[in-house]
């Protein structure tokens, strides 16, 4: 490796860490402000105590805006890779042009701000009687994450191999089989990304569920922008800390046993 290709690596390596760094530092200040003793976001923070993480798990409207925000969550990731992997096999048989539009469509929630979505669903929504109810949140939710399905399984199926699909009907097999035994099998690892990127956007959207929202249904993170801007309450710290902790492990642990099967 020449002088140029070292210089080149280090200076890569200390960009690399330096976003990290960046990345990594309000995390170091919301993890430790989850063990205050005091009622304040004052760091570092005065003593240390579990009081916050009681107050969690005993709090009501907590648990029950976490119960609704899973939920919803599973719900949207499966009828989102549902729909999407139907909507990326159709755009695939479609001619370019007509493909390419559809998937454009299909894809305008990432493009559309999210206040001008959550706008627009609401004035929609009221009319069809779905605000405050799980419906309208699940509807909700699953327009703005059928994108990413659509997205991944869309590149896992750039390297399918449609003979396939022709080898297995020569064979007698019919559609259904076919897509259940041949295709399904080759692009699940788009399925289950775009299923995991839906979960995580639903569990994650707060201006759209802030519109929706009623006093019988309300999800985790609306619950966390109301307690911030109505109280000083170190608790949104623990939630805070609690998903980064099982998003950190939903990202790690498939990382962590595919490098130990290799």
């Amino acid at each position: 490796m020449s002088g140029r290709e070292q210089r080149v690596g280090f200076g890569l390596r200390l960009w690399a860490t330096l976003v990290g760094i960046v990345l990594f530092a309000p995390l170091a200040v919301v993890v430790p402000l989850s063990f205050t003793a005091k009622k304040s976001f004052k760091f570092p923070p005065d003593g240390f105590s579990m009081t916050w993480y009681a107050n969690f798990f005993t709090d009501r409207a907590w648990l029950q805006a976490l119960g609704n925000s899973l939920w919803i969550g599973v719900v949207v990731a499966v009828l989102c890779s549902v729909l999407g992997t139907l909507s990326a096999l159709g755009i695939q048989r479609l001619p370019a042009r007509i493909g390419a539009v559809v998937q454009g469509l299909l894809l305008a929630p990432l493009i559309i701000p999210g206040i001008v979505s959550a706008v627009a669903i609401y004035s929609v929504f009221l009319k069809w009687k779905l605000s405050g109810n799980p419906l309208g949140f699940i509807l909700a939710h699953a327009v703005l994450a059928l994108p990413f399905v659509v997205v991944t399984v869309t590149a896992s199926l750039a390297g399918y191999d449609r003979s396939l699909d022709l080898a297995a009907a020569s064979l007698g097999a019919g559609r259904l089989r076919t897509f259940v035994r041949i295709t399904l099998p080759l692009i699940v690892s788009g399925v289950a990304a775009g299923a995991l990127f839906a979960f995580v956007t639903s569990f994650d959207e707060v201006v759209a569920a802030m519109f929706l929202q009623s006093p019988e249904i309300r999800t985790l993170p609306v619950e966390m922008f109301v307690s911030v801007t109505n109280e000083v309450d170190p608790t949104i710290a623990v939630v805070s800390t609690l998903i980064l902790a099982v998003t950190s492990a939903i990202v790690l642990v498939p990382a962590l046993t595919r490098s130990q099967q290799r």
